[in-house]
């Protein structure tokens, strides 16, 4: 039966891949194990709790699709953190079975949809660098509608925009949970505008976003140059305001600096108060991986904690070396060592030098035996336009970047033309085929 089970597992992981980054398949999905199979529950393993919480709470959609489409039914996925022990399998079987042991059962998913219930003002470190933004935020979380509207917070990645937002929407919730509270990131936003418009559907759109008590939009600075998008917002603007309702919006920049965004929009963007957060010194990125591994029940010494603030290239990136530190420590039965800080910096560096555009361009090219010009080019012969689409699917999944990105990449195709060549590919995935095996050969070409 274990056998079986693996091979299952292994099965299911295979479609996974073709769907999520490279990074969270061999830091997420490679620490994972089928457990069982009874009646409508399918219970997964993982080696922590930290793994077996981010599965659940990011791709938690996507493991149950490739379980349902395996074995035919609608299942209950289970997630628990189990200790692991080695088996000895046979000499034709290179890989090492995992057994585990002592389950755990899993925190169930946040209450709010798009809502990280872990960011709360609690959870998050302040210094000089942030501390304007978290009083505003906690002050506006507070008197929703009165104070400071809209809110606008700015600053580079991985400062903690997103983390101060979902803040507020959290302790809304918890203190009014009759009140209607929309997070979206702006593409998102961009997305169901086009797609009202495209079904007729635009009254049951406006009505959706007009009724809201708070309504969080990050990055908004990708609304720039779409004139229905900035419409359709503006007017949404207004009435929200009119009603009395809470705007929070974040960009990478101040409404003033953002290019091709209409100015009765950038000026009601700063009619309330924009504030900026400020890149995390070495204190605050101490403090940052301290928290983030109490969240994770993990004993980080400060030491190593400092030499991670000390050498991570950014601050987005800390959560992700912490996690590859907790997973290796947890793995060898160890406590994080400088050597572990060391491995998953050149981890880390060795990923940075992978994840191009031009690398999978190339890639799709080699694949496919065209040219970059072609696939670039106005041609629209079915090979041609095979590959320029899971071009875009992979340009969109391994680099998240934006669909104008990668219009502008692809010949300057329009944004719309991009989101329909993703969704294409994302729907023929669904089913398995051809491209899936194709997709697998040219990432294999993108990795090694």
């Amino acid at each position: 039966m274990e056998k079986d089970l693996n091979t299952a597992w292994k099965t299911i992981l295979s479609t996974i891949e073709t769907k999520v980054s490279r990074v969270n398949y061999l830091t997420l999905f490679r620490q994972t194990h089928l457990v069982s199979v009874e009646e409508n529950i399918v219970t997964i393993g993982t080696t922590s709790p930290m793994i077996a919480d981010m599965l659940q709470k990011r791709f938690y959609n996507e493991i149950k699709k490739s379980v349902d489409d395996y074995y035919q039914g609608d299942y209950q996925l289970n997630l628990v953190t189990k200790s692991i022990e080695k088996k000895n399998v046979s000499k034709n079987d290179k890989e090492t079975l995992l057994t585990f042991a002592q389950e755990k059962p899993l925190i169930q998913l946040g209450h709010l949809p798009r809502v990280r219930s872990e960011f709360t003002f609690d959870t998050l470190a302040v210094s000089s660098s942030n501390q304007l933004a978290f009083v505003s935020a906690q002050t506006v979380a507070k008197n929703l509608g009165t104070s400071y509207n809209p809110l606008f917070i700015y600053g580079p990645v991985g400062v903690g925009k997103t983390h101060l937002m979902h803040a507020i929407a959290n302790f809304t919730y918890q203190q009014s949970p009759e009140k209607k509270i929309i997070y979206i990131t702006s593409e998102e936003f961009t997305n169901e505008v086009v797609e009202a418009i495209r079904n007729t559907e635009t009254s049951k759109m406006k009505k959706r976003f007009r009724s809201a008590s708070l309504l969080v939009i990050d990055d908004i600075q990708f609304i720039a140059g779409k004139d229905r998008v900035q419409e359709e917002l503006f007017h949404t603007f207004n009435i929200l305001i009119d009603n009395g309702s809470q705007i929070v919006l974040s960009s990478d920049r101040p409404p003033s600096e953002i290019k091709k965004l209409e100015k009765r929009l950038s000026s009601r963007f700063a009619g309330g108060l924009t504030v900026d957060i400020e890149s995390p010194d070495f204190e605050l990125k101490t403090a940052i991986l301290l928290k983030k591994a109490d969240k994770y029940q993990f004993d980080l010494p400060i030491e190593i904690a400092k030499a991670l603030a000390e050498k991570a290239s950014d601050a987005r990136s800390l959560e992700g070396l912490l996690l590859r530190i907790i997973t290796e420590s947890k793995t060898k039965e160890q406590k994080a060592t400088l050597a572990m800080v060391d491995n998953a910096l050149g981890i880390e560096k060795q990923e940075s030098k992978r994840l191009y555009p031009e690398d999978i361009i190339k890639n799709v090219c080699f694949f496919y035996n065209i040219k970059p010009t072609q696939l670039k080019g106005p041609k629209r012969d079915a090979g041609i336009v095979k590959a320029r689409q899971i071009t875009m699917y992979l340009l969109k999944k391994e680099l998240e970047l934006t669909y104008v990105e990668i219009g502008n990449m692809l010949g300057g195709r329009d944004h719309t033309t991009v989101m329909h060549g993703v969704l294409k590919v994302e729907n023929m995935l669904k089913t398995p085929n051809k491209i899936s095996v194709d997709i697998m050969g040219i990432t294999k070409g993108i990795f090694g």
